[in-house]
């Protein structure tokens, strides 16, 4: 079912990742962490679809998304970068199989924090968060996604690491097996996953190998 939405605002959010509000229809709902496909109402990109993670709450009345654009090329990202408020965007069917199942260690690169938005911003408005951990790992200081809101949410809880900036003023290590024995304290929690391809297969192999439960680690398959 494809649905044609007209963005209400759109803003930066880092220097490469732009905050999208949109109507939402009437009955249109989702679980936290899931995701939609969206084009672009113009000629020649409406059948140009690619997912994206809601990253409000369901009980919002808008729907917002929060996508790194990369400009190098002319893709979907590139063109809705030129957008503005007024303009169009087709939202299609709800899907996902990112879902908060209990407290445990969410693990993002990059994008890949998006699911979590919505999650961590659902459990923050229910007084939910409880002892959750966030390791958030970024090349640079300012490619961290709503870093202060992150910090605002978890407090402690939130740990973000940064792979390419000799200067950062946060933690420089790559979340790989010593970091996850160094920093997880209990592997029977459960895990949540996302980011690059690489990235998810690497940590969901490593989780295993460190004595998490496979069925405790979640990510999108």
């Amino acid at each position: 079912m494809e649905q044609i939405v007209k963005i209400l605002s759109a803003k930066y959010v880092t220097h490469n990742v732009r905050q999208f509000r949109l109507e939402k229809p009437s009955g249109y709902g989702f679980i936290p962490g899931q995701a939609t496909e969206l084009s672009i109402n113009t000629e020649g990109w409406q059948d140009e679809k690619r997912p994206f993670t809601f990253t409000c709450l369901n009980s919002d009345d808008y729907l917002e998304f929060t996508i790194k654009t990369y400009t190098d090329h002319n893709g979907v990202t590139n063109q809705l970068s030129k957008l503005n408020v007024g303009d169009e965007v087709i939202i299609r069917d709800v899907w996902g199989a990112i879902e908060y199942k209990g407290e445990g260690y969410f693990i993002a690169g990059g994008a890949g924090i998006t699911p979590f938005l919505a999650i961590l911003r659902q459990l923050n408005n229910d007084g939910a968060i409880g002892n959750n951990k966030l390791f958030f790992s970024n090349r640079t200081d300012k490619d961290i996604i709503l870093g202060d809101e992150l910090k605002s949410i978890l407090g402690e809880n939130a740990h973000f690491s940064i792979t390419n900036q000799k200067d950062s003023m946060y933690d420089q290590r790559r979340i790989n097996a010593d970091f996850l024995k160094a920093e997880v304290k209990d592997f029977s929690k459960h895990f949540y996953v996302c980011g690059p391809d690489a990235m998810v297969e690497e940590i969901s192999s490593l989780l295993s190998d460190l004595g998490a439960d496979t069925e405790s680690v979640v990510f999108e398959r």
